[in-house]
């Protein structure tokens, strides 16, 4: 028989390094593998396609999101060359802020129901790489937005400009009349949130949980909520918003309801309920 010597595997981390140093007895040879490490700045952001759903008066909504791969930092990306459609108009309501990580159902494009086979192309450019991905009405991407199947739950209905004004339900949401602000000084937005009170199965000893969330959307300076998460009461939820600087901005907010936060439902493979609202305000 022959005789097996034990072989030693080392394994070395290189901590002020991307890579890992592989050393084994049994070749006597050293391997340098890459390892991706994160990083907090100069990354790569990535649209994405979400899937399509159809509305009630016989269109469709496209709906996008994004991933941007870095950890920290926030992007500014203005509509033209690192950021449109094709074919044209280049700025069809995407983004120009973004978030660090992934961002699930952020917008929605509206096109005819006689879409057909064409699409809409989203390109990025961000981190010296330019990423383009494609719109469609696939059959097999088609998506449940405005109803969930299992438990019928519905998604928040908002308005902006009172009980009565008109609404916005799912993804494609809706959008107020412009308002104006100042720079330095404390501008008050409300959003009206009505919400079914459809609660999770296992949540039916307690009463539904719904909510808002307030994001910057577009503009070339910051954006300080008050409260990026009022409570809503009486059916309203009211925060103010102050801005840094001069100029054309969009502010998003995300009501949910007791189906969970976006990320949870999209993290569970689901796409209902919440819906998107958007405010564009111009700021002296």
């Amino acid at each position: 028989m022959s005789l097996l010597k034990n072989r030693v595997l080392k394994i070395i981390l290189c901590v002020g390094g991307s890579s890992l140093l592989l050393a084994s007895e049994v070749s006597g040879q050293e391997t340098r593998v890459d390892a991706p490490i994160p990083h907090s700045t100069g990354q790569s952001v990535s649209p994405s396609f979400e899937g399509w759903y159809p509305n009630p008066d016989g269109t469709r909504s496209l709906v996008f999101g994004y991933f941007n791969r870095n950890y920290d930092e926030r992007l500014n990306l203005p509509i033209g060359p690192d950021n449109h459609f094709q074919p044209s108009p280049e700025d069809r309501g995407q983004p120009t802020h973004f978030y660090p990580r992934r961002q699930t159902g952020v917008f929605a494009v509206v096109v005819p129901a006689d879409f057909g086979d064409q699409q809409l192309n989203w390109s990025l450019t961000a981190g010296g790489e330019t990423i383009t991905i494609p719109g469609h009405l696939r059959p097999e991407w088609e998506i449940t937005a405005l109803r969930e199947v299992t438990s019928d739950n519905t998604p928040p209905v908002i308005r902006f400009g009172g009980a009565e004004a008109s609404p916005g339900q799912g993804p494609l949401g809706v959008q107020s009349d412009p308002l104006k602000a100042v720079v330095g000084e404390p501008t008050m937005i409300t959003v009206w949130s009505y919400d079914d009170g459809v609660r999770k199965s296992q949540a039916a000893a307690r009463p539904a949980r719904s909510g808002v969330v307030w994001s910057k959307y577009r503009g070339s300076g910051t954006v300080e909520f008050d409260d990026q998460t009022p409570r809503i009461e009486e059916g309203k939820a009211t925060t103010s918003a102050t801005f840094s600087e001069p100029g054309n901005y969009v502010l998003r907010v995300l009501a949910w309801d007791d189906s969970g936060g976006q990320s949870a439902i999209m993290a569970g493979g689901f796409f209902c309920c919440w819906t998107n609202g958007f405010i564009t305000v111009q700021v002296d």
